[in-house]
């Protein structure tokens, strides 16, 4: 079981606090950081949304060992196109260590403030497939972005990432679930007369050493997520989808989802400034499941 930070680049990350995350991850043995590509905070208009394709190059520049990506560039704001070539150029930067996420879009306040066009989804799906295929062919058969599908399971991009995708990741499921989107994918990709690709989970995260540091790490996170629950509700009503608690029950999750087929599994990280949690991630957390 491979582990990777995800950050949401929408709330609030400056470039210093990219600097500070990426060189954690780099000290403390994280071996990816995943970031998301939106314009708006879901939480506060207010806060910097930094571009996820000047930020990946850039922070290329910085890092040395560490895989750079996003999940995901919407196809709804991201010509193909562009998309390829940006990629493209932060994979070379990166001395090969870009990944490329492609989604359909979701959020219609994003594309309403920035004036972007947001179909209904059927329409956004004939786009992502046609978006998927165009960059894999303005890519070229040379080296190129690793590329992940990110979805719900469902054929809309199962099916396509089948097809087109090196890897498929998948939103906030549980275990039980996750097995189920394993089994549809192997069977798209048996389909295409291809080996399964790799399933990769993102989902919420917040841990600690004991309960009383995890109980605070999940307050913050509800915090800066603009959620008012009490942390036990949370974790009844989102535990069993999430990577919660201290580090042994955080490592049991983990062995779970990796039973159930999932290859990796990146953290989503929202108090991005609590650079201890990084450290416990990559020096404890990830060693235990490895």
């Amino acid at each position: 079981m491979r582990v990777a930070l995800m950050i949401e680049g929408q709330e609030g990350v400056s470039w210093e606090d990219w600097l500070a995350l990426a060189a954690a991850c780099e000290e403390h043995g994280v071996d990816a950081l995943f970031r998301s590509d939106h314009y708006l905070s879901g939480t506060d208009p207010g806060r910097a949304a930094l571009d996820a394709w000047a930020v990946l190059p850039a922070l290329a520049t910085r890092t040395e060992r560490i895989e750079l990506g996003t999940l995901v560039s919407p196809v709804t704001f991201r010509p193909a196109a562009v998309l390829a070539n940006a990629s493209a150029t932060a994979y070379e930067i990166s001395g090969g260590r870009v990944s490329l996420g492609m989604g359909t879009g979701w959020m219609e306040a994003e594309h309403t403030a920035f004036g972007f066009p947001f179909p209904p989804m059927q329409g956004r799906l004939a786009l992502f497939r046609e978006q998927l295929e165009a960059v894999r062919g303005f890519w070229g058969d040379g080296g190129r972005p690793h590329l992940i599908v990110g979805g719900s399971g469902l054929s809309g991009t199962v099916r396509p990432a089948a097809r087109f995708a090196d890897e498929y990741n998948t939103v906030m499921a549980t275990p039980a679930e996750c097995a189920e989107r394993r089994e549809k994918l192997a069977r798209a990709c048996e389909r295409e007369g291809r080996e399964p690709i790799p399933l990769s989970l993102m989902t919420a995260c917040a841990i600690g050493r004991d309960e009383g540091e995890a109980r605070e790490r999940i307050r913050r996170r509800l915090e800066r997520a603009g959620h008012d629950v009490d942390p036990d509700e949370y974790l009844v009503q989102r535990g069993e989808a999430a990577i919660l608690g201290t580090l042994d029950q955080a490592a049991e999750r983990l062995r779970a989802y990796e039973a159930a087929g999932v290859e990796r599994v990146m953290l989503q990280h929202l108090d991005h400034r609590d650079l201890d949690m990084v450290e416990l991630i990559g020096r404890e957390l990830a060693p235990s499941v490895a």
